[in-house]
């Protein structure tokens, strides 16, 4: 008997360091399972605020139990739910202009705003330099190309309560189609925002009514609201010094799910490979822990619907966000971007602080974003904890990917290797800062402004 157990206790201490190393790695077949299911045709997108996004959520909270992660402190379970109001347009709204009236779909589409009526007498403005003040409605034909952003800025701070723009092709892309009927989903206690109603006409229709003058009135049509909730999975992996500080790793587990005209939007890179890699990463800092410093692993609910789960959970933290060391978001990253160097993610704002060429310098393949006129940092569910001081990026695969927000971004268009390679980058780094050996700091002038 003594010779068994000695023999058993040899295989055993044989054994468990190639063990421990399985534990840190992380597996193509694991990253492809999570995957078929978060992306996959049952859950038809995770649409922000939906059962689908539920149930994503209860994934999610059941493979961080899996992992060893215990609720957070002051949780009683691993999700928090947000309260929010569902507004569902008519899709039937109505623009009239000297006595031609117009309906949404072909002749025009809501930009922004919509929900209220809107009217006034029309000034025709011909550049972002002629932009009245004080003017009622407002009729303009922008430029082609993006420098239709800089123009509606200015439009936006006129105070205009009706803004009425002749189509061009970069608006024709952010508004889609104009007669879908998909809810505006608000955290239940935010404060509508104010502003005005946004109109895109079609060419020829804008320059008929143009010609028509006087004053304009919009009739949003009956909406319908009802109130819902969206849900944050939390899991909270325990440090050495409990009380102590906090490393954070996020991604949004929402996407735009199906919408009213029947199509579905699976969102497979944007952003169920962020949400697998907290999973994964979950699974393998388990493993090589436990740290001095405690991981908290979210995935954030609504970001789609306009970051709602992150703001919810910077006003509801689990722990104080003074705790809160650094968050590192994680996004797209289910493919390579061909403008970076082969195998690395792009991490927003990364001269911003010190964060991410000390992970870079312990093996992440990250670097800096390539794109900082597309304002990626401000983007992403990072910036809610930016602003309240917290040291927290984005990091991502292909952030342009022409995927993005399509139909076509599902499970066929995953890069497996590419993302494991890139998950399994992040485990060793995340877990040497865990060890509190290093200090987060912003570089000067790269924190944000306070909200």
């Amino acid at each position: 008997m003594k010779r068994l157990f000695l023999a058993a206790s040899l295989v055993a201490l044989i054994a468990s360091p190639a063990m421990a190393q399985a534990t840190r790695a992380v597996e193509r077949n694991a990253v492809e399972a999570h995957m078929n299911f978060l992306a996959g045709e049952e859950l038809q997108g995770r649409g922000s605020a939906t059962r689908d996004e539920a149930i994503a959520a209860a994934y999610v909270a059941a493979q961080f139990r899996l992992a060893g992660l215990t609720p957070a402190p002051g949780m009683d379970g691993y999700v928090q739910k947000a309260p929010v109001t569902k507004i569902t347009p008519s899709g039937e709204a109505r623009l009239t202009i000297g006595g031609m009236s117009i309906t949404q779909g072909a002749d025009f589409a809501v930009l922004t705003g919509g929900l209220n009526a809107a009217s006034g007498a029309i000034s025709v403005v011909a550049d972002a330099a002629s932009v009245p003040s004080g003017a009622e409605a407002l009729m303009v034909a922008p430029p082609e190309g993006p420098a239709v952003r800089a123009l509606f800025g200015s439009l936006m701070r006129s105070g205009a309560r009706l803004i009425l723009l002749r189509r061009t092709d970069v608006l024709a892309q952010a508004t889609g189609d104009s007669g879908r009927r998909d809810p505006i989903i608000r955290l239940a206690d935010a404060t509508p925002p104010a502003g005005p109603v946004v109109l895109v006409l079609a060419p020829e229709v804008f320059d008929r009514l143009q010609a028509a003058g006087g004053t304009a009135s919009y009739d949003p049509g009956n909406t319908t609201i009802e109130a819902g909730f969206t849900s944050n999975a939390i899991g909270w992996l325990a440090g050495s010094e409990p009380d102590g500080p906090v490393l954070m790793v996020s991604a949004h587990l929402d996407h735009i799910g199906l919408r009213s005209d029947g199509v579905v939007m699976y969102g497979a890179n944007d952003d169920a490979s962020g949400t697998v890699a907290v999973i994964e990463l979950a699974r393998a800092l388990a493993g090589t822990g436990p740290h001095r410093m405690n991981v908290m692993f979210v995935g954030y609910g609504s970001e789609e619907a306009g970051l709602l789960g992150s703001r919810y959970f910077v006003d509801h933290p689990p722990v104080p966000l003074e705790r809160i060391r650094a968050n590192l978001e994680i996004e797209m990253i289910a493919d390579q971007d061909p403008q970076l160097p082969a195998g690395v993610m792009m991490m927003t704002g990364f001269e911003r602080s010190n964060f991410g060429p000390e992970l870079k310098a312990r093996g992440a393949l990250v670097g800096p974003d390539p794109y900082p006129e597309q304002n990626f940092f401000e983007r992403s569910d990072n910036f809610a904890l930016a602003q309240r001081g917290i040291v927290a990026h984005t990091v991502s695969g292909w952030a342009t990917i022409p995927t993005y927000h399509t139909p076509e971004d599902t499970i066929a268009n995953i890069n497996f290797d590419f993302m494991t390679q890139a998950i399994q980058s992040l485990v060793a780094p995340l877990s040497a800062v865990a060890e509190g050996d290093f200090t987060p700091e912003w570089a000067e002038g790269g924190r944000p402004d306070a909200r």
